[in-house]
């Protein structure tokens, strides 16, 4: 009997001497997410066979990292969103003869590999005013990705974009960058133009 009163006082004191912080409330949402003007220019290097706007607060690296091996590749590209901690990664291929199917069921695959984490998907075909036919895809849910989009003319080109985030995947947490960098996807995709 006394080994549980001295058991009890005991624990009573540890109680009581855990509780002496102050109480701090938890917050309720995310911190706001501060984003810069929207400003466009163009990307237009000497052999590659397209063209488009990107943002000015967005930067371009040409030099790819495959797997701890950095390394260039032809007409492929990363664009960076520091700000954002995003990267829209860009692959471009010169379709050969009998190739689109294989191209559009790879993009396919890259696309239905996050099925598992996700809770809708949209894909939307569309034809530009430049031209231009592809197809975006809307991936909802706690997904790596959730903007997909390939670009074709059918014969000569492919193009493909998928746009990732340095963060644990969390919807809610990176809806307002989405949300911003949406624009600028779109903006891409209405002034890309094949050369």
């Amino acid at each position: 009997m006394h080994k549980k009163i001295i058991f009890l006082i005991g624990f009573v004191f540890v109680l009581l001497m855990a509780c002496n912080s102050p109480f701090v409330p938890k917050q309720k949402g995310y911190s706001q997410m501060h984003f810069p003007e929207k400003k466009y220019q163009v990307l237009k290097e000497p052999g590659y066979p397209y063209v488009f706007e990107f943002p000015i607060y967005a930067q371009i690296n040409k030099k790819l990292n495959y797997f701890g091996d950095t390394k260039e590749a032809d007409n492929w590209m990363n664009i960076n969103f520091p700000e954002q901690n995003a990267t829209l990664y860009i692959s471009y291929r010169a379709i050969q003869p009998g190739q689109l199917d294989t191209l559009i069921k790879d993009a396919n695959i890259f696309v239905n590999n996050h099925n598992s984490m996700a809770n809708s998907m949209q894909d939307s075909v569309f034809t530009t005013a430049n031209g231009i036919s592809g197809v975006f895809f809307h991936i909802g849910g706690d997904v790596a990705t959730n903007y997909q989009f390939y670009l074709t003319d059918s014969t000569r080109h492919f193009f493909r974009a998928a746009l990732y985030f340095d963060a644990t995947p969390n919807e809610d947490s990176l809806a307002p960058a989405n949300a911003f960098i949406l624009k600028d996807l779109t903006h891409l995709v209405n002034t890309f133009k094949w050369q």
